[in-house]
């Protein structure tokens, strides 16, 4: 396993299809929908979509689950919330939920949302739990595989986003390590 390098296992930003930062949330959903589409056709081979700045420049990327958030900017507010979450303190989650009126009507004003809201506030941008360095071992990516649930990682050259880390492509790796192991049964 220390053989496999992040760079060798990672996919580079120009295999995957773009979206400005400035597109609108509506230029988003039919954006992703067609990434989707043509990854499950077989056309290309990355469904995440990566965001530019005006320069051209990688900033981030956007999922489905971005797109969600986006109908409620106010969970930036409680960016706790995930670990409230994880160490089963519900009531503190019902709490915060009520208190920023969380979820009260997401989809009441869907279509206004939809031509007004820009990728920029909703993107998901590299953090210390979301990338590694294009040198970095291989030991640190299955780390934050493993602790930050991701499904997928910021490949990091100094400040420049060159890539993305899958977490499918590098279990591929470890399944295709294990199955030429010589284990006799």
């Amino acid at each position: 396993m220390d053989k496999l390098t992040i760079r060798e296992l990672m996919s580079p930003v120009d295999q995957f299809p773009r979206i400005s930062s400035q597109a609108t949330f509506h230029e988003a959903v039919v954006a992703l929908e067609k990434a989707q589409e043509e990854f499950r056709s077989g056309k290309t081979k990355q469904r995440i979509l990566l965001v530019e700045d005006q320069g051209k420049t990688i900033v981030g990327k956007l999922s489905p689950m971005d797109v969600v958030r986006g109908l409620e900017p106010k969970y930036d507010k409680i960016d706790s919330l995930k670990d409230d979450i994880r160490f089963g303190l519900p009531q503190i989650v019902r709490s915060m939920k009520d208190d920023y009126r969380l979820w009260q009507d997401p989809l009441g004003d869907l279509c206004r949302k939809a031509g007004d809201i820009r990728i920029e506030s909703m993107l998901n941008v590299p953090g210390p739990t979301q990338s590694v360095k294009i040198e970095d071992n291989i030991n640190t990516a299955f780390h934050l595989f493993a602790t930050a649930r991701h499904d997928s990682l910021y490949v990091m050259d100094g400040e420049r986003i060159v890539g993305l880390l899958r977490f499918s492509d590098v279990y591929a790796a470890i399944c295709r390590v294990i199955k030429a192991c010589n284990i006799d049964h």
